[in-house]
């Protein structure tokens, strides 16, 4: 094996590494809660050492962040699918199942992001997630205005399509995994349906008249 390919094999172990860790700080997140888990406890499950995550990772805010990253990521790639895609109603329906249908990491996520904000902590990872955000709500809008002056939309401003969409989503969301409201929803997968459902429609042309 040449030291080229030695070189590029380490690289590759250490992404695979730092994917690993990430992968798995994500559900002891999910399960234990943030606060609760510690990095000797994500190093643990990896089965490393403490030191190891270090060379990946200086703090668990730049672990939250690249969490938060990948996420808009996630987003950032189905937009594209989407927006090269003739079905561009398409779009409301994936969306929308994007965002509700994992609420204990939509919820986690909008926890964290006001947490690192508030310490103003890694600022060059911040502005990496709002950049790639900004792009997003860019792609989104450029979408729905496409949407609109195709007529299958109300002819408003494209944010308030955005902030609605936003609105349900986090509503159904925060209603799925709330102590008393959650219980009260016995079919979780039935009303996700649901509430696609309700988005695609409620901006439909029409709708309030």
């Amino acid at each position: 094996m040449s030291d080229l390919e030695k070189a590029t094999r380490k690289v590759q172990e250490f992404r695979q590494r730092e994917r690993e860790i990430l992968d798995t700080a994500l559900e002891l997140f999910l399960e234990h809660g943030e606060d609760r888990v510690t990095v000797e406890m994500i190093a643990d499950e990896v089965g490393i050492g403490k030191g190891t995550i270090y060379k990946h990772f200086e703090t668990k805010n730049e672990i939250y962040l690249l969490l938060m990253i990948h996420y808009e990521e996630e987003l950032a790639e189905l937009f594209s699918k989407i927006s090269e895609s003739e079905d561009q109603a398409k779009l409301a329906s994936e969306y929308f199942r994007f965002r509700i249908s994992d609420p204990k990491r939509y919820q986690l996520f909008d926890r964290l992001e006001h947490r690192v904000i508030q310490e103003k902590a890694v600022p060059e990872l911040v502005n990496q997630l709002h950049t790639i955000r900004a792009s997003n709500l860019n792609t989104l809008t450029s979408i729905v205005e496409k949407r609109i002056a195709a007529g299958a939309l109300e002819d408003v401003p494209a944010q308030y399509h955005i902030a609605a969409a936003w609105a349900l989503a986090h509503g159904a969301v925060a209603l799925m995994e709330s102590p008393f409201y959650g219980a009260y929803i016995d079919d979780k997968e039935d009303f996700i349906d649901f509430i696609v459902s309700i988005g695609i429609r409620m901006a439909n042309k029409g709708q309030r008249r």
